[in-house]
């Protein structure tokens, strides 16, 4: 592996929540000169993509952040580290839909946003859906969960209705993983 064009210098925490923290670290850039990076560091979280007879079911909530509300599928993390991506996948599709999947397939994992932030997420198809009850936290009081045909869906990523790049991702991964069923 080639050396890193960017060395640490120094690293330190200028804020920390339960949900993230933030860094600021003095680089050393290859071409001799210092600069300063910030970093988000959060939790690895998973993405859901729970799929049954045709339908794929999203969520819609207030995205502070954007001010808006957005259509995308369900997605979290636990706010502490964690040992099964699975379980945590699971939990979220519980926790935001109520749905509990007979199988999960890991379609792999990404980077949110490297640029800036330091998250994996791990991209599940969930399959063979029960209906059972929700377990929302606080920030999900105002939660819309609906179904929609594959078409919709699509046509809503195709439009702009859905804009998260989590979510145009994860259907990325789930059509590779399509054509490799074939």
């Amino acid at each position: 592996m080639p050396a890193p064009s960017i060395t640490t210098l120094s690293s330190r925490e200028i804020y920390r929540n339960r949900w993230l923290r933030l860094r600021e670290d003095r680089i050393l850039r290859s071409d001799g000169k210092e600069g300063i990076y910030s970093v988000v560091d959060k939790d690895e979280c998973a993405i859901i993509l729970p799929i049954d007879q045709g339908r794929v079911w999203l969520v819609e909530q207030f995205r502070y952040t954007i001010q808006e509300r957005a259509w995308e599928l369900p997605q979290g993390g636990w706010e502490e580290a964690i040992v099964d991506p699975e379980e945590l996948a699971r939990g979220e599709l519980k926790e935001e839909t109520g749905l509990h999947a007979d199988r999960m397939v890991c379609l792999g994992a990404l980077w949110i946003a490297y640029g800036f932030a330091r998250q994996k997420q791990h991209v599940f198809l969930a399959s063979g859906l029960k209906q059972a009850k929700t377990d929302r936290d606080a920030e999900e009081h105002d939660l819309v969960v609906r179904s929609f045909a594959i078409e919709d869906f699509e046509r809503m990523m195709r439009e702009g209705t859905i804009a998260d790049a989590s979510t145009l991702a994860a259907w990325g991964l789930y059509q590779l993983w399509m054509s490799g069923q074939k």
